[in-house]
């Protein structure tokens, strides 16, 4: 019987189920993808949008667009639906039932659903506070086992938006080696990470690397679904199998139009920016007037503070719902009950009025 046959289906991912159920609020914060681009931002969408065309294992030129974006070529490339999609074909590929599969904590919930459903045996490391969030190899090492097939990792941190240097990742990649595992990089946030263009996927580092991204974090285009995996030839092959027995392929005039999208990248960032710069210094500045607060500094456009001398901000965020009507995400979908996740990518005006909101419920917390 397999490992999974009991879990309702509500139970692979709680995040996921809570994201897309939970009433909406006036102030939402919780969401972390790029306050979405209309059609405006994709000048000459137009002449791009076709209902057919070739895209046996995806359309060729938006796998040589991703390709020469990140200094990669296109027989390591997989297109998937999403970001959430790459992860997918990736653990589909690599895992079976009873493998090891070794997941930092906190996790992007997700992650841990798909292993779930394929019946992989999760062994968790911590990632801490008290150590900047860090990624810590020695501590992977330790964790590892002769059964160990996958390591999963989000870079930039989901939920905590911390970046970890590319000599850590060809570190951790070296240790997952010793037991012929390879290393999934979740890095959805990437492309928006700061220091503006000083990191690149980690699948270009090494080939026991793998790196998935796609358009809707860091570029605002979610309704394209547009995913990608990043890695060495035999696995992303094994990817494209994959696919064959999930959606085939991808829809061509979402992948055209992605296609488009990547001509003009530069310019998507740039808008990108515009939004997600501003905001981080209205969080900053908030965080840092705020001492009941405890954080550390993100790279990406997610934050994930905690109040003082509070184990679990649960109760807090019930009532900043209730009372305020501004949404945060919880810390306990991210196994960290004490935090919560805010973003500062959506729409500008919707963050300082929801900022505002939080400010008050802490206060009135405080007099309380």
């Amino acid at each position: 019987m397999s490992a999974t046959s009991n879990l309702e289906p509500g139970e692979l991912s709680p995040y996921m189920r809570w994201a897309k159920q939970h009433a909406p609020a006036r102030f939402d914060l919780s969401g972390s993808n790029l306050h979405a681009c209309d059609l405006d931002a994709l000048p000459g969408w137009q002449s791009a949008f076709e209902l057919t065309g070739l895209n046996s294992d995806g359309w060729p030129p938006l796998k040589e667009a991703i390709a020469a974006r990140y200094g990669s070529t296109p027989e390591r490339i997989a297109t998937a639906s999403g970001c959430g999609g790459a992860n997918f074909l990736v653990i589909a590929a690599l895992v079976r039932p009873g493998d090891d599969v070794l997941v930092e904590r906190p996790a992007y919930d997700p992650l841990l659903g798909a292993l779930r459903l394929f019946g992989a045996s999760v062994r968790r490391f911590d990632r801490t506070f008290d150590d900047g969030w860090r990624l810590d190899p020695e501590r992977i090492a330790a964790a590892l086992t002769p059964r160990t097939r996958l390591v999963v990792l989000t870079n930039p941190h989901n939920p905590t938006g911390v970046l970890d240097p590319p000599a850590t990742l060809e570190a951790i990649a070296r240790v997952a080696e010793r037991v012929g595992a390879h290393v999934l990089v979740d890095e959805a946030y990437l492309d928006l990470a700061v220091p503006a263009g000083s990191v690149v996927p980690a699948a270009t580092r090494s080939d026991s690397l793998i790196s998935t991204s796609s358009l809707t974090k860091s570029h605002g285009l979610n309704g394209l679904r547009t995913g990608w995996v990043i890695a060495a030839p035999v696995v992303a092959e094994r990817a494209r199998r994959i696919r064959d027995v999930m959606d085939g392929i991808g829809p061509v005039p979402m992948d055209r139009l992605a296609a488009h999208a990547f001509s003009m990248l530069d310019r998507i960032e740039a808008r990108a920016r515009t939004i997600v710069e501003p905001g981080r210094r209205a969080v900053m500045e908030f965080l840092h007037a705020r001492p009941a607060l405890e954080w550390i500094p993100p790279s990406a456009t997610v934050v994930f503070p905690r109040i003082r001398g509070m184990d679990d901000a649960g109760p807090f965020l019930d009532r900043l719902r209730r009372d305020f009507d501004t949404q945060l995400t919880a810390g306990a979908f991210f196994q960290a009950p004490a935090h919560f996740r805010l973003s500062f990518a959506g729409e500008p005006a919707i963050l300082t009025r929801g900022l505002a909101a939080l400010g008050a419920a802490l206060e009135s917390l405080t007099a309380d």
